[in-house]
Order: structure tokens, then C-alpha cells, then sequence
């Protein structure tokens, strides 16, 4: 404990240099900003800015702030989710049910307030956590052979396709097709070309930065642009703005359990901050002694999913970090941001990288003050952002990415990719299918190739040693329970519906 404390003060020296305290604010306010603004979420941004990291001065500011950018997109959705009911990013939809009840109470300032406190608690716990048990991760995981990362890339596999929500089938699907796309370009052992049709610009394989801003940037604008409907300003005032003590009473209760449930939800590839948030809800509304409230303007109801969306963000950093497994859309793309910088991450960046590990990990903290600074006195000008016009800000990012896509390599086929993968995105946004499963597949795909290689090597030829070796197979195990009992679950709603009720 005491070696993780003195690493993390470390990191937080590394935090403090004037660079990146520049970066980590720029990433906060940005966040703040996405986060603020309904239908630009934090993976739109990032994936739109990870071309410009390309040019940092340094990985570490690089990653701060694109780190930033995601936990500051958590603080900033709970303003119009409580203002407007319109969830500004994807984990702050359950902050709309009791916030904006609030809200037209004319309760919205402790609402903002123990929003925003919440979040900052939260955080910081699950900071301090990350820098507990992140190096247990990366020691266990050192231990990783082939068959046990063949395993794990299947784990992941199966997590992406089953918890990005909807149909699992659907999820599967999605999976399969980021395989093959990811399976594009020269095969690294055999040298021969797969699935390339003899395209020059593909030989290397799909440019994951193109296909990122194409499905996410590209394809988010192309959407926004059909949504005619925008919400309306809230008329009340926003009136006195810190809670009163029986709000505290109320909220320290949610704050703690919704950081717990955060964090070890976020510790799972695939969790996430939605379903952080949904679980932290339930538990609140099944412990409270008045749950005929909790819809109607409960402070609980705002407290709890908000302190576990934003754990579940930080502790989303321990499997990208040490285990090299992204575990939702946005660690994919952060993911990314690593691999532009030459930082694998994986369990030997503690090693190779540790300045960029441990500075990206107190570099959270920093932040979470900055957050809380930045979200308090502001709430008016993040509101006023709400009146510029859409078709503006769709335009300036549609430049920004064109441009962004272009400075990678000075190549006109990256451009192609981006507009390609943002019109595919577009087709799947339509068909009501998450790309997040499919871009998760594609950056595990040369992981569970390698591995796969590399096992029957080790097997002379038989993949058998995957199921001979305990941890392998225990993940194997783990992962087929997941994937089987998400397919039951489904087709048996699925055969519910179908059969007529009698009578």
C-alpha cells in the first residue's frame, strides 16, 4: 500500500507540471463541454481529437487529456439531464427521472451541486483505488501466457457482444464483422495478404484512427442532423445552489455505495458507466425508506447513479491499462490514443511506461478538483452553449476531423476510410446497431490471432493447452457462463412475448 501512495505521489508531481495541468484543464473543459451539449458524447470527441494528440509534446499530456475529456463528459451530462431532461451524454440518462423533477421544484442548484460533489467523492475514491489495486492487475497479469491471452481476448469478446445492450445476437454479429475487419491486411507470420482484394491502401490493414472517427465523429454528426427536436430551457430559476443538511443526510448514503458499485463495475470489460449508474438506482430505490419518491424528485436518485457513472469511468482504466483490454467504446478509442503515442498498454506499461501510467492515474485527481471548480460557478454559461445552432457544430467538427484525418499521414485514402466508416456508422445507428462491439472486436482481433498462434505452437499443433492450463480455462469457463446466460435470458423474453397470454 505504502509503495502505491508513493507511486501515485509521484504521478501526481508529474500531474502538476505546468504542460500538463494546461493539458488536463483544456481535456475538462472540452468534457465539460461535450458532456453539456445532447448527441456530442465523449467518444465523438475524442476520436475526433486523436489526431491532434499526434502532435503533443509528450504521451503523458496527450493522454491526460484525453482522459479528461471522459470523466469531465460524466460531470458535465448531469446539467441538462437535470435542466432540460435531455441526458447530454449516455450515462447521466438516469439522472434525468429525478433531477429534473427537482429541477421543477425549483430545486435545481442542490441537484447541480450534490451532482457535481458526488461525482468529485466518487472519483477520488476510485482514484485512490486505482492505485491499489492497478498494480495487483499488471502483477497478475505478467503471469499471462498465449493460451491465458487467447482466453482473456475471448472474455472480452463475449463481454462486448452481451453487455453493450440491445439483443446479444445483435451484439455477436457486430462482433464477428470487427473480426474480419480486423483480420484485414498482411498476415504477420505467413506474410501472405488477406482479405485485401488487392486495394493498395488496405495492405497494412484499416487504419483504426479513420474507422474511429468515421463511425463515432462522422456518423454522430449525420445523425444529430436528423433530430429536429431540441429541449427548451428551463424557465425557473436555478435558485440556491448548495444542499441543505437533510440533503446531505440524504445523499452521503448514495454517494458511498454508488462509488463502490462504480468501481467494481467499471473493473469489468463491457460494464460501464450506464449500467453503473442503472445498478446504483435499483439498489438506492430498494433501500430507501421512501421509494414512492424516487421518480418524483428523490436527491438519492440524483446522488447515487452520478457518484457511480464517474467511478465506473476511472476504474474502466485498470483493464485498458494493465491487461491491454478496452472495455467499452471509449477505452477503445483511448486505446488508440495509447498505441499513436508508441505506449502499449498491457501488463509491462508499468514497466516500460511508468510515468505515462501513473501520471494519467493522479492525473484524475487533478482534474476531479478542476471539475468541480469548473461545474459550480459555470452551470449558466454551459446552459447558454444549449442555443448555438447544430448545423454549426456539426460543421466545424465534420472540418476538424476531415483535417484531423488528413495531418495523420498525408494521405488522401485515410480521408476515404473516414467518410466509408462514417457512412457504415450512420447505416448501423439507423438499424439500431452499436458499433461499440464491433470496434472492441477489431482492436482485440490481432491480440486473439497472435494468441491463438502462438498456443498451438506451444501445442504442437493442438489447441487442447487452453483448456490443460487452470487460468485459461477457468476465463474460458467464466465467459461462456456470461455468454450463455445473457443468449437465455434473451430468447426467453423473446418466447414470453411470443406466447398469447390465456383469458
Amino acid at each position: 500500500m505504502f509503495e502505491a501512495l508513493e507511486k501515485l505521489g509521484y504521478g501526481i508531481s508529474l500531474s502538476l507540471e505546468p504542460s500538463n495541468l494546461l493539458y488536463a484543464a483544456i481535456g475538462s473543459v472540452l468534457g465539460t463541454l461535450v458532456g453539456v451539449l445532447p448527441g456530442l458524447g465523449p467518444v465523438t470527441t475524442i476520436a475526433v481529437l486523436l489526431p491532434l494528440t499526434y502532435h503533443a509534446g509528450s504521451p503523458l499530456g496527450a493522454i491526460i487529456m484525453l482522459a479528461s475529456i471522459y470523466y469531465g463528459a460524466m460531470y458535465g451530462g448531469s446539467t441538462t439531464s437535470i435542466l432540460l431532461k435531455v441526458p447530454g451524454e449516455a450515462a447521466s440518462v438516469i439522472t434525468c427521472i429525478d433531477g429534473y423533477q427537482m429541477a421543477k421544484k425549483g430545486r435545481a442548484g442542490p441537484a447541480l451541486a450534490i451532482a457535481a460533489i458526488g461525482s468529485f467523492i466518487a472519483g477520488t475514491v476510485a482514484v485512490c483505488a486505482l492505485a491499489l489495486v492497478g498494480p495487483l492487475f499488471a502483477k497478475f497479469a505478467v503471469t499471462f501466457g498465449p493460451p491465458e491471452y487467447f482466453a482473456l481476448a475471448l472474455f472480452g469478446l463475449s463481454l462486448s457482444a452481451t453487455l453493450s445492450g440491445g439483443s446479444p445476437v445483435r451484439g455477436i454479429t457486430m462482433v464477428l464483422v470487427g473480426l474480419l475487419l480486423g483480420l484485414v491486411g498482411i498476415d504477420t507470420i505467413t506474410g501472405v495478404e488477406r482479405y485485401t482484394f488487392n486495394i493498395m491502401a488496405i495492405t497494412d490493414g484499416i487504419d483504426l484512427v479513420p474507422m474511429l472517427m468515421g463511425l463515432f465523429g462522422v456518423a454522430e454528426i449525420l445523425h444529430n442532423l436528423e433530430e429536429k427536436s431540441r429541449g427548451s430551457l428551463l424557465s425557473t430559476k436555478i435558485g440556491r445552489l448548495f444542499p441543505s443538511r437533510q440533503d446531505w443526510r440524504d445523499s452521503s448514503g448514495p454517494i458511498a455505495r454508488g462509488s463502490v458499485i462504480g468501481f467494481f463495475v467499471g473493473l469489468i470489460p463491457g460494464g460501464g458507466a450506464i449500467l453503473a449508474s442503472l445498478m446504483s438506482y435499483t439498489l438506492e430505490k430498494k433501500l430507501s425508506k421512501t421509494p414512492e419518491q424516487f421518480g418524483h424528485g428523490a436527491i438519492a436518485g440524483v446522488a447515487g447513479p452520478e457518484s457511480a457513472n464517474n467511478s465506473a469511468a476511472t476504474a474502466s482504466f485498470i483493464p485498458l491499462l494493465t491487461l491491454g483490454l478496452p472495455g467499452n467504446a471509449v477505452t477503445a478509442v483511448l486505446f488508440a490514443g495509447l498505441l499513436i503515442q508508441n505506449v502499449q498498454p498491457g501488463p509491462l506499461m508499468l514497466v516500460k511506461n511508468p510515468d505515462v501510467f501513473w501520471g494519467v492515474i493522479a492525473s484524475m485527481y487533478v482534474g476531479n478538483i478542476m471539475l468541480l471548480v469548473l461545474n459550480l460557478p459555470l452551470v449558466g454559461l454551459w446552459v447558454q452553449l444549449l442555443r448555438v445552432p447544430s448545423w454549426l457544430l456539426s460543421a466545424t467538427i465534420l472540418l476538424i476531423a476531415i483535417f484531423g484525418t488528413y495531418s495523420l499521414r498525408s494521405n488522401f485514402a485515410d480521408v476515404t476510410t473516414l467518410m466509408l466508416f462514417g457512412g457504415i456508422g450512420y447505416l448501423l445507428r439507423k438499424a439500431s446497431l452499436d458499433a461499440g462491439p464491433l470496434i472492441m472486436a477489431f482492436i482485440l482481433a490481432n491480440i486473439l490471432d497472435t494468441a491463438l498462434r502462438q498456443s498451438m505452437l506451444m501445442g504442437d499443433g493442438s489447441l487442447l493447452i487452453v483448456l490443460q492450463r487452470p487460468m485459461s480455462l477457468t476465463i474460458l469457463l467464466i465467459a461462456a457462463v456470461i455468454l450463455t446466460a445473457q443468449l437465455w435470458s434473451h430468447f426467453g423474453r423473446t418466447r414470453h412475448r411470443a406466447v398469447p397470454s390465456e383469458g
